[in-house]
């Protein structure tokens, strides 16, 4: 992982942000933490559905799976 890429998740640790995952999934959680593999933990996860959201908790997520991830 680049050190930008590094420093801009060490600045969201603790905030929400939106992941977009492989299969058209897409997340909404609280950043808990990272390695360098971009494997990301989520708590408060729920998963964003077209007009509703189902709530997931704490969710771990394999980095390969990632497609993007933004602050929200």
């Amino acid at each position: 992982m680049s050190d930008a890429a590094q420093r801009l998740l060490s600045e969201n640790l603790g905030k929400l942000i939106l992941v977009k995952l492989r299969g058209n999934k897409i997340l909404r959680g609280v950043l808990r933490s990272f390695d360098q593999h971009l494997n990301i933990v989520l708590e408060d996860a729920e998963e964003i559905l077209e007009s509703e959201s189902r709530k997931l908790g704490v969710v771990v997520i394999r980095g390969e799976n990632i497609i993007f991830m933004s602050p929200v």
